[in-house]
């Protein structure tokens, strides 16, 4: 199943940005490695914010929700991190359903 995953990351003043960027760097490996193997069908990083969109495709909700808690940023960083997450339908099954209506 795909999902649009919206991840929103924040950090507190607190915090350094090298200190910021060496989780990030720690979540782009492993961001890139579930690309290769497939699980990321494609991801985003959106210019001028600490916004990074991430389709996926996993078997369910529930190993969704586990890849989710297992990641770097979320491991490290997860009180500072929003994700909002939406299942997604083919458009080609939508329009293939919408024809079946009008017949």
């Amino acid at each position: 199943m795909l999902y649009h995953a919206d991840f929103h990351i924040e950090y507190p003043a607190s915090m350094s940005q090298k200190d910021f960027f060496s989780i990030w760097a720690r979540e782009a490996e492993a961001a890139l490695g579930a690309k290769k193997a497939g699980v990321i069908v494609d991801i985003w990083k959106c210019v001028g914010s600490r916004r990074v969109i991430v389709v996926v495709d996993v078997d369910s909700l529930d190993a969704l929700d586990q890849m989710l808690l297992d990641l770097p940023i979320m491991r490290e960083h997860g009180q500072h991190v929003r994700v909002d997450v939406t299942p997604l339908r083919r458009f080609e099954d939508f329009t293939a359903d919408v024809k079946k209506r009008l017949a």
